[in-house]
């Protein structure tokens, strides 16, 4: 038997429900990973709310770290004793040990550890944030709200590895602090500051080239204004609620830009960008360039306590489960 999280219906935090799963031999193409550690995300927040709609009773989790126990008919990417971490779906990372598609797998370099490889959901929407969205260049000037949260620290430490100038925002003080150590050139506190004038004013006025935006409803609009004419709005998150309907008016208005709402589900899908993007992500970690800190952890049987903590804004970069 192997503890694993559900949920049966949406809703708050209590939904999550701790049961005793049977898990059996892998089927063909199919890997069964033994979990060191799983990845706490907010698009757990969204499955486990309702935000965004699953077929229920579901799993919960996207991603995890582990050894390969055994493979199904057919599996050849992967072996018994591999060390792997996986982002996506199906869902169900919030167990100790699951059966999953091989090809979902990356093998893990040996400088790589597996708390900081559960975070793979994190590191692989950095890089394709930065090297597939909008492809930073040096001398870009960015604005990326919530430089503290989980993908703010590792996108904006690798941006500035980019030589990219990164204004971050933040909600408090200390994290203003954790931001700037994490290649934030400039802060401005979201919670006391306004976010499109302070933004012109540290660039003469000009606004950013790129505004990558995972807060959604709250700062969607000074996101737009943030922005220099033909700038880019990237908006991959809703963590203050979903951004309504938008007026395409306001987009010529405010000087041709551009705007997209990108998953990481589609620019993974193909096998070969999935590896060529955890390439990228684990060259950069592995050469010091860009640190995956864990700040927070729990054992597995505290989800429901780690979803609280993460939706009142109580942790600061990243957050695993322990099984």
């Amino acid at each position: 038997m192997s503890l694993a999280f559900r949920i049966h219906e949406t809703g708050g935090p209590e939904v999550l429900r701790r049961e005793q799963v049977v898990v059996g031999d892998p089927a063909p193409g199919e890997a069964r990973v033994r979990h060191a550690a799983v990845g706490l995300n907010f698009i757990d927040l969204y499955h486990r709310s309702g935000l965004y709609p699953v077929p229920l009773p579901s799993g919960i989790g996207l991603a995890g770290a582990g050894i390969v126990e055994a493979v199904g008919a057919g599996v050849e990417l992967v072996r018994p004793g591999d060390r792997v971490a996986y982002a996506g779906g199906p869902l169900g990372a919030y167990c100790e040990v699951r059966c999953l598609p091989a090809d979902r797998l990356l093998k893990l370099p040996d400088a790589i550890a597996f708390e900081p490889a559960a975070m793979l959901l994190q590191g692989l929407t950095c890089a394709y944030l930065l090297r597939r969205t909008y492809r930073v260049q040096p001398g870009d000037t960015l604005l990326f709200h919530a430089a503290a949260g989980g993908v703010g620290l590792l996108a904006c430490q690798w941006a500035a590895a980019l030589g990219a100038t990164v204004i971050g925002t933040v909600s408090s003080a200390a994290k203003a602090e954790l931001a700037k150590a994490h290649g934030c050139t400039h802060v401005i506190r979201s919670d006391c500051e306004d976010i499109a004038a302070r933004v012109r004013e540290l660039t003469g006025g000009e606004g950013v080239a790129v505004v990558y935006d995972g807060v959604g409803r709250d700062t969607f609009t000074a996101s737009l204004d943030s922005l220099r004419p033909l700038g880019m709005m990237v908006s991959f998150g809703n963590a203050s609620g979903p951004v309504p309907p938008v007026d395409l008016l306001q987009l010529s208005n405010r000087g041709s830009l551009f705007i997209t709402r990108p998953t990481l589900a589609h620019y993974v899908a193909r096998r070969a960008d999935l590896e060529a993007l955890g390439a990228e992500l684990f060259d950069m970690v592995a050469s010091g360039r860009v640190k995956i800190e864990v700040n927070q952890r729990y054992a597995l049987a505290d989800a429901a306590a780690a979803h609280r903590d993460l939706a009142a804004r109580r942790t600061t970069g990243s957050t695993v489960l322990l099984p």
